[in-house]
């Protein structure tokens, strides 16, 4: 891969909104059903909503103490879906706050990132165990192991083709489940490229950060894996995803920046976020152009206006 140099770098506001909560550690941040921002309060045991247009928080406080919530996704019936990873639970929060929680069959299966699926179930990783699991609407979870790579370690989920995937943090790959539950796994060309978040693309790609090479890749319709560097050595990207327009914009931990590419693998903006080591993870498009990211070691969500 040659090194990415980014073609313009036109400004952008960013802005923080501090959640409530001290050491909240938000995570997985995403459009909820009824237009406000859901994320994960995983050092709080909460989950939380931001309403994206007067910026007030509502945390919902889970009860189990120190569950460590993570990944949260809608679901076709209309509440919100979450995995508790040291609970060991996947559970379910409708948009005024009730919450129900169930527990999956294998022990510290460590649930992870989680998706409403094509077949109108929820599906979810559970990292530790190195399986995926499905749950109905009506709480019953199936896990399957068959086809995965033993410790492969698999984390975010994205929908495509009325198929899963998922990308395989230990296991170098990228992995795709039907929803009767058969796998085909595809190699990434770098060697141990740490490939976390996945975005789905309007043009049937998928895109995936690989925190250890330092770029995203891009997996098309056929499994063919390209693999795209950014500006920055050694940024730690965490998140992504796709906004209105199609560009991917990305979050950098270590280097403390949003960072934005055209689908053709052009670099178009990295942006610092202006508060120090804020940890930045998760983050989601809007259908209104802004984007809104965690940031797990500042406790606050951020809000990023292209201009």
């Amino acid at each position: 891969m040659e090194l990415a140099q980014p073609q313009s770098n036109a400004a952008v506001t960013i802005r923080r909104h501090m959640i409530p909560s001290p050491n909240s550690q938000p995570y997985i941040c995403v459009p909820g059903p009824d237009g406000q921002l859901w994320f994960c309060e995983s050092g709080a045991s909460s989950i939380g909503r931001l309403n994206v247009s007067d910026h007030t928080f509502a945390e919902f406080k889970l009860p189990i103490a120190n569950a460590t919530p993570i990944g949260i996704a809608a679901g076709a019936d209309g509440n919100l879906w979450f995995c508790a990873k040291k609970a060991n639970k996947v559970g379910r929060i409708g948009v005024r706050g009730e919450i129900a929680l169930f527990d999956l069959p294998t022990p510290n299966a460590g649930p992870d990132g989680i998706l409403g699926g094509p077949d109108g179930n929820v599906w979810f990783s559970e990292t530790d165990a190195s399986q995926i699991g499905r749950i109905t609407p009506a709480g019953v979870v199936t896990e399957f192991r068959e086809g995965i790579t033993p410790a492969s370690r698999p984390l975010s989920i994205a929908s495509r083709d009325g198929a899963l995937w998922f990308s395989e943090a230990a296991g170098n790959r990228v992995g795709r489940i039907t929803v009767d539950g058969r796998v085909t796994e595809y190699p990434i060309p770098s060697h141990d490229s740490q490939p976390r978040a996945m975005a789905a693309h309007p043009d049937g790609s998928i895109w995936f950060v690989e925190t250890s090479t330092n770029a995203l890749g891009r997996i098309d319709r056929d499994g063919a894996i390209t693999e795209h560097p950014v500006v920055t050595p050694d940024a730690s990207l965490r998140g992504v995803c796709v906004a209105p327009d199609g560009d991917l914009w990305f979050t950098a931990n270590q280097a403390n920046k949003i960072g934005r590419m055209k689908p053709n693998g052009a670099v178009v903006g990295e942006y610092p976020i202006p508060t120090p080591n804020a940890g930045a993870r998760c983050i989601c498009a809007w259908p209104d152009g802004r984007l809104f990211f965690t940031a797990f070691d500042g406790g606050f969500i951020g809000e990023v206006i292209p201009t």
